[in-house]
Order: structure tokens, then C-alpha cells, then sequence
């Protein structure tokens, strides 16, 4: 009778052994640390005269926050989500990106995917070594003014990251 019991603890730490190996932790921004970034981004462009939209999605590209200023054109919600859903996508930035997929390079057929915005204003964001999510910029005069915004972005919330 003690085999059995010994038998069957041993068998429940095993359990509980395997349960551990088959789940594992991630990290998330939550909502407010995700409207910092935003908000972060958007005064960043709006301090150099830019009208732009902000996105931010979680690590697995849904969208968080978005934040349009007033005269940001109407494509720009759907270029910059759709820029920050890229950059987590891929887990590339999307100028980074947007060289790798030129015509002729072996990831070209990625622009041709559903979503992908292969063009300068996407970056990830990432908190001690893990992707957390991204932040995509569209309206600024340019892919390299647009990472400026979202790279300001993320300064905005590095302090929260360094976890």
C-alpha cells in the first residue's frame, strides 16, 4: 500500500512536471502603457507639424490604441495599424522590411500577403528580450519621419519596459 502511494506521488509530480514544460508565460502592455506610446508618438509628430495616426497592437497584432490628430488623411488609421501589425508579424521593423522585399530579393512575394505594409513607420516593441507588441505611424512626410514618431513612442514608455 505505501508502494502504491509513493507510486502515485510520484506519478503527480511527473503531472505536475509535464503541466509546467506544456505552458508558458508571456508579457503584455497593458492598455495604459500602450495609450503612453500612442500619445508619445502623436506629440513627437505633432511637435514637428505633422497630422499622423498612431497604433499600437499586442504581440499578437491586435489593435490596442489608435489615436487620429484632426487632419491626419483617412488612410492613415488603417496604414498605421496595418504597419504595427507588420512590424510584430514578421518581428522585423518595416523599414527594415521594406528593403528586404524588394523586386528580385527572395522575400519579395511578402508584400503581395493580406495586411502587409512593407513601408517605414513600423517598429516593434520589446520588453526585457520578448516582443510585447508594435506601434505603427502613417501621415508624416515619410517612412523615416514616421519611425522618428515611433521611436519617440517607445521612449516614451522605456522606463515601463525595463522589467
Amino acid at each position: 500500500m505505501r508502494f502504491t502511494r509513493a507510486l502515485a506521488a510520484a506519478g503527480l509530480v511527473a503531472a505536475a512536471a509535464a503541466a509546467q514544460d506544456a505552458t508558458f508565460t508571456q508579457r503584455l502592455l497593458t492598455p495604459e502603457t500602450a495609450l503612453k506610446a500612442a500619445q508619445g508618438a502623436l506629440a513627437r509628430c505633432r511637435s514637428n507639424g505633422f497630422q499622423v495616426a498612431v497604433a499600437v497592437v499586442d504581440r499578437a497584432g491586435i489593435l490596442q490604441v489608435l489615436l487620429r490628430d484632426r487632419f491626419a488623411g483617412p488612410h492613415t488609421p488603417e496604414m498605421a495599424t496595418g504597419k504595427a501589425w507588420t512590424a510584430v508579424s514578421f518581428r522585423t521593423n518595416t523599414t527594415e522590411l521594406a528593403d528586404a522585399t524588394q523586386a528580385g530579393r527572395p522575400q519579395s512575394g511578402i508584400r503581395n500577403r493580406p495586411g502587409v505594409v512593407a513601408v517605414g513607420g513600423g517598429l516593434m516593441i520589446e520588453a526585457a528580450g520578448s516582443l510585447v507588441g508594435g506601434i505603427g505611424v502613417s501621415g508624416a512626410p515619410g517612412g523615416k519621419e514616421d519611425d522618428g514618431c515611433a521611436a519617440a513612442g517607445i521612449a516614451a514608455i522605456k522606463d515601463s519596459l525595463e522589467l
